[in-house]
């Protein structure tokens, strides 16, 4: 989990001045202000090391990969293979062959469900999921059960947005078939207790899969020790590209569930008959991959490696209390998800005022902040509010921009209040 307090001593070794300096799109101007990028829970942005590696890769590397015997096919399949390795030992992946590319965290979901729903799930089964997930962790699950006739279970919220762990304990049963939470809410910016949610569920053998996609950039993982079924990750959420992502599964998963695309590279052997699959993880990749996809978010990862998850937690840490501070001064303001384990999200509201027309001043001050339902629409209705404003901290990020969104909703409660 992330710390609640993290000694600031160790952010002497962090010089964010020199970091932003690797992203140029932090120094451009928006409607004539400085950019201020508070929206990094939806996407970060992108380092020129990031940039550069895919950049290079298409100007000197690029062929098909797996399929050619000449040189730069050899060297395309080279990178994109390397590339996997770097993400396995990212998460800790037991081996390559546990470690698919997904075009992201909604894909790799997608994949487990459609995968382990249409081998595992039968009419009267049950699927697990929390109240505040992403619509990627809960639209799929639908879908499939609806083809199988399983039911869909949620595990309730309380009020400071942290899950029921007694009722999560209350709804394990016979009948549930798969666990599927979010390690960090995307709204809210609860951490949640993946280890003892994961535990509860193995007590009982039943496997569970985690959306990773905004742990990811804020946090050390390690799946082994986790003992986790499925860990979904999205590239773009950690300063790589979009349209790539990893999903890590436990082999003993990925080798019974069904392939969830069919086509080129993961096949074996085809004939008009019948087909057999290509060893895995291939059996989870088929078709042209995104591999100046996996090139960008292995430079990411090697550019996250290098400033250290130390720093990135004290300085998005330090973030985080800064602006909860700030805001909590302001009468007409209140933040929704107040958990003691929260990663660097902030999702508030002002007092009869509708986020989006906060969301609209802020941008005519240049500051890029996130309105609305932010993709868990159930998870609004559990708190009662159409939307809300969402801060999201990246190490990139500093304490004079954390003033100017407090100026910018100082701005906005005068205007609209």
């Amino acid at each position: 989990m992330l710390a609640q307090h993290i000694d600031t001593k160790s952010m002497s070794i962090f010089d964010v001045t020199k970091i932003r300096a690797d992203f140029p799109i932090l120094s451009r101007q928006v409607k004539n202000h400085p950019l201020v990028y508070l929206d990094n829970g939806a996407s970060t942005q992108k380092p020129l090391q990031v940039i550069n590696a895919i950049s290079d890769y298409y100007q000197h590397t690029h062929a098909n990969v797996h399929r050619g015997v000449h040189t730069l096919s050899q060297e395309a399949t080279d990178a994109y293979e390397k590339a996997r390795i770097t993400c396995m030992e990212f998460l800790n992946a037991g081996s390559k062959e546990e470690l698919i590319f997904t075009k992201g965290t909604t894909d790799s979901i997608n994949l487990v469900a459609h995968g382990f729903g249409m081998k595992f799930l039968q009419a009267g089964d049950e699927v697990l999921i929390s109240g505040m997930e992403h619509h990627a962790n809960i639209v799929p699950w639908q879908l499939v059960c609806e083809m199988k006739g399983a039911q869909l279970r949620v595990i309730p919220v309380e009020e400071d947005g942290t899950i029921d762990l007694e009722k999560y304990k209350s709804l394990l049963s016979e009948k549930t078939k798969i666990v599927s939470v979010v390690h960090i809410s995307n709204t809210l910016g609860t951490v949640n207790p993946v280890e003892e949610i994961i535990q509860l569920a193995h007590e009982r053998d039943i496997p569970v899969c985690i959306d990773g996609a905004q742990a990811a950039p804020h946090m050390k993982l390690d799946v082994q020790q986790l003992d986790v079924d499925f860990y979904a990750v999205s590239g773009h959420k950690m300063y790589g590209p979009t349209g790539i992502g990893l999903l890590y599964g436990k082999k003993k998963w990925l080798e019974k569930m069904v392939p969830y695309q069919g086509g080129g590279d993961m096949i074996e052997q085809v004939t008009f008959e019948k087909t057999t699959y290509a060893e895995l993880p291939f059996k989870y990749e088929a078709g042209t991959p995104n591999i100046a996809g996996t090139v960008g978010l292995a430079a990411a990862i090697q550019y996250i490696k290098g400033i250290g998850f130390e720093g990135i937690q004290a300085q998005e840490q330090s973030l985080l209390k800064y602006a909860t501070e700030r805001l909590n001064e302001m009468s007409k303001v209140r933040i929704i998800g107040t958990a003691s384990q929260k990663a660097s999200v902030i999702s508030f509201v002002i007092e009869e005022v509708h986020p989006y027309d906060v969301g609209t001043i802020l941008d005519h001050m240049g500051i890029a902040v996130r309105t609305g339902h932010h993709c868990t629409q159930p998870l609004m209705e559990r708190f009662c509010v159409p939307g809300t404003i969402r801060a999201s901290f990246a190490f990139y990020n500093t304490a004079e921009e954390v003033d100017q969104l407090i100026t910018g909703v100082k701005k906005a409660v005068d205007m609209l209040t």
